[in-house]
């Protein structure tokens, strides 16, 4: 089977609506809107600015769940 986005997506739905409803939380605290699917126009640094920040967020969270 060939390995394309469609299958490499997270395959649990509540994984994927948790993860879209967190992508969207991190969002707006950065004060990008975000619109309900398709958001190809957001800039390269607007989209680095939403990963980056969730990847912090996940990050501190692990760290605090380890204390």
């Amino acid at each position: 089977m060939a390995n394309n986005s469609k299958n490499s997506s997270m395959q649990v739905p509540e994984a994927k609506a948790a993860m879209d409803r967190f992508k969207t939380e991190v969002a707006s605290e950065l004060g990008i809107h975000l619109k309900e699917g398709y958001n190809g126009d957001l800039t390269s640094k607007e989209a680095g600015s939403i990963g980056g920040e969730m990847v912090r967020q996940m990050i501190k969270k692990q760290e605090e769940s380890m204390k």
